[in-house]
């Protein structure tokens, strides 16, 4: 598995290590997962997805039946 967050799409970034010195060295900047469970009142089931902090954040916010749908409208979900 990827390490992608299934609701935003958001994955690990490319950079560089900066030393005191200017050198430099490629790392990785990796996405804030989490494996979550949530429940959908529609369909009456539990599903699991992979998602990071601000996806948890708009699931909150907005709540996760509208947000699944932005996701697969986006295509970033395909469960």
């Amino acid at each position: 598995m990827s390490r992608v967050c299934e609701i935003t799409g958001k994955r690990a970034m490319s950079g560089n290590n900066v030393s005191h010195a200017m050198n430099k060295t490629k790392r990785r900047f990796n996405v804030n997962l989490f494996t979550k469970r949530f429940y959908l009142p529609e369909e009456d089931k539990w599903v699991s997805l992979k998602v990071s902090a601000k996806a948890i954040k708009n699931i909150n916010k907005l709540g996760i039946t509208a947000v699944m749908k932005e996701a697969r409208a986006k295509g970033h979900l395909t469960k």
